[in-house]
């Protein structure tokens, strides 16, 4: 499914390059069954081993620089989340974090940042939930816009603002 050197989404840990591909040498682990072991981009120091026959469940491909450029087209018209009862809304946070899907992604930051700004228009202060929320969701997913498009990844935000973003 992947290759050595590959830019992958890992679930919880966002942009991964696989760095190597078989066997584990470590107690409690079958040793004939394959794994990935990847690399997190943005976060050194840390490896994550996906079994490859269940990595279909945790791990996608990056976006290639052309699904990139049309969800950055598409930003506009991504909805927001529903939010219906504020008691739930972590729960609803986390189910898009892990979802592993840029979209969902898209709507968790426009619902925060929206959110955000209803708050500060109001006198008050971002909730430290919305906070967590937008930083996590916007590592993943700038993370992996920098990748597919080539892009630092300090210039990903800026990019998108000037294709629309501000217009949501």
């Amino acid at each position: 499914m992947f290759n050595v050197e590959d830019y992958v989404v890992c679930g919880n840990k966002g942009v991964c390059k696989v760095d190597h591909i078989g066997t584990l040498d470590m107690s409690g682990v079958d040793k004939d069954e394959e794994y990935y072991i990847l690399k997190p981009v943005y976060s050194t120091g840390s490896t994550v081993y996906v079994p490859v026959e269940t990595a279909e469940q945790s791990v996608r491909p990056v976006l290639s620089h052309k699904e990139a450029d049309s969800l950055v087209d598409e930003i506009p018209s991504i909805s927001r989340l529903e939010i219906r009862n504020e008691k739930e809304l972590e729960q609803e946070y986390k189910v898009c974090i892990r979802s592993n899907d840029a979209r969902e992604l898209v709507k968790l930051l426009k619902t925060i940042y929206t959110r955000r700004e209803a708050r500060f228009a109001a006198g008050r202060k971002e909730t430290a939930l919305d906070a967590k929320y937008f930083r996590i969701a916007g590592d993943y997913l700038f993370g992996e816009l920098a990748i597919s498009l080539e892009l630092p990844r300090a210039e990903v935000e800026t990019y998108i603002c000037d294709r629309g973003w501000d217009k949501a």
